[in-house]
């Protein structure tokens, strides 16, 4: 295949987009925390931009996507981007450079563990954070994501679709999400205490940024300005429309008053629950998707938290890992080959069989998540202390981790 102008520089435009997710994200949970812990978020954020960029060209792209070692993971043929140049990549038929599908795909990789830090933010050290990113990134993200999407990868060649990462990033990060905050603690005072967000402005403009960059996320993932990238396009907003909507009538029902933060909220599972599904539904599809990954969401935050005690801060698994799983799940009902013939049919269009193939790969991606990331939290406590004392929590991680201040008043 030779190069498409039109399809690089689409690709070019929603690496960008993927990019700005995590600013966006930063804003997005920045707004939720206490305004003592604001930067924080912030730092977190940017940080992990800085540290999977350069793990990603150094080996990471490697491990996800290069030549296959008994479908688990890439060798490390690519490392340093060695024969990673502007020939297409070689596969989908792709009309793209292959370092330009390596640094979309590097965008990826940086979202996902940030997701995860919803789960236990305001209380880890930021050096512990810094060592448990490269570590869970190299030793999750990167076999999981060679899995589905590596040529090779055996769920890939089991059948499993995932077309923009609904088990590659968001059962992943939301069960890893969930295992920190488990393994962290609860945050001091919690729930007798439960801090409101301190800036909830900042939290709209993040997930307004989210949903932004969301098109580059599951339309991008078309590889093509074409019509699969346009219903992608389409049944993302669609998706993230009708979970926003939802979310704001079921606070409406059940606190008496829809909510600016249920709203976004909403938003969010809806574009989450569809990533999977994006590439592979119709407009049809997508309705029911955002609908039940309001529902169940819902349900997550809002009754399960409480009910076992723990202490999902930003709730990355309560909308990311619950919301991830149901999109994995919905994928194998409502698929159809008349959006994708790469695809296959869901339940829905006559094929069982798919939301089978949905259901295993998901507990496949739950079961390593969990496992590995409690070994690599275990294995960086024992290396250093992994949450701050009481004292520093108390004053805020913003001047104890940083010594800065978000909001200093000039007299």
């Amino acid at each position: 295949m030779n190069i498409n102008t039109g399809d690089t520089a689409w690709m070019l435009i929603s690496s960008a987009l993927v990019f700005l997710m995590t600013p966006g994200l930063a804003f997005f949970y920045g707004g939720l925390v206490r305004k003592k812990n604001v930067l924080s978020v912030l730092m977190q954020c940017f940080i992990v931009i800085c540290l999977v960029s350069l793990q990603w060209i150094l080996f990471g792209y490697s491990l996800a996507f290069g030549p296959d070692i008994k479908g688990f993971i890439g060798d490390l043929s690519w490392a340093g981007l060695k024969g990673v140049g502007f020939d297409p990549f070689p596969d989908y038929s792709a009309t793209i450079p292959h370092q330009l599908y390596m640094i979309y795909q590097a965008m990826f990789a940086i979202i996902t563990p940030a997701l995860i830090l919803g789960a236990f933010a305001e209380r880890m050290k930021f050096s512990a954070f810094c060592l448990f990113s490269i570590l869970w990134t190299t030793l999750v993200y990167d076999p999981v994501a060679h899995w589905v999407w590596g040529i090779g990868g055996f769920l890939r060649t089991s059948g499993a679709l995932d077309f923009a990462g609904g088990t590659v990033v968001h059962i992943n990060a939301g069960i890893a999400a969930l295992v920190t905050a488990l393994v962290i603690g609860k945050r001091t005072g919690y729930p007798a205490h439960t801090p409101h967000p301190h800036n909830l402005p900042f939290a709209v403009l993040g997930a307004g940024i989210l949903w932004f960059g969301w098109f580059g996320f599951n339309a991008g993932s078309a590889l093509t300005a074409g019509n699969l990238a346009v219903n992608a396009f389409i049944v993302t907003h669609i998706s993230a429309s009708t979970a926003g909507l939802t979310w704001a009538i079921l606070d409406w029902i059940f606190n008496s008053r829809p909510t600016m933060l249920g709203t976004i909220t909403g938003v969010v599972a809806g574009l989450v629950a569809i990533t999977p599904a994006s590439g592979f539904v119709t407009i049809f599809g997508a309705i029911w998707i955002g609908l039940g990954a309001a529902v169940i969401c819902y349900i997550s935050v809002a009754v399960m938290k409480s009910k076992f005690g723990y202490d999902d801060s930003l709730d990355a698994f309560g909308v990311h890992g619950i919301g991830g799983i149901w999109g994995s799940v919905a994928t194998g009902i409502w698929a159809t080959k008349s959006v994708n013939s790469l695809g296959a049919d869901g339940w829905w269009y006559g094929n069982p069989h798919q939301f089978f193939i949905q259901i295993k790969a998901s507990l496949i991606t739950i079961l390593y998540a969990f496992i590995v990331t409690y070994l690599l939290l275990k294995i960086v406590h024992a290396t250093m202390a992994i949450r701050v004392r009481e004292q520093e929590e108390r004053i805020g991680l913003d001047l104890t981790q940083h010594r800065e201040d978000a909001y200093t008043v000039i007299e």
